[in-house]
């Protein structure tokens, strides 16, 4: 089983660039191998908008000033 242990969103030339880690398990649990990683640049609409959705709340809730 691969798990998920980080993932970054990055502006690039391309487009949206999502670079993540993993980490690989056996069936029993034990760690096969970690920091694996990958990326890839994000094209599928619904995808784009759920990015775009993040940004837009940590802008209006964690950058406002009060």
């Amino acid at each position: 089983m691969k798990k998920v242990t980080s993932f970054t969103h990055l502006i690039t030339g391309e487009g949206n660039r999502i670079a993540y880690t993993y980490s690989e398990l056996d069936s029993t649990g034990n760690l096969v191998s970690q920091n694996n990683k990958g990326n890839f640049v994000a094209v599928d609409p619904e995808l784009v908008s759920h990015i775009n959705a993040i940004n837009d709340y940590i802008n209006k809730n964690k950058l406002q000033e009060v």
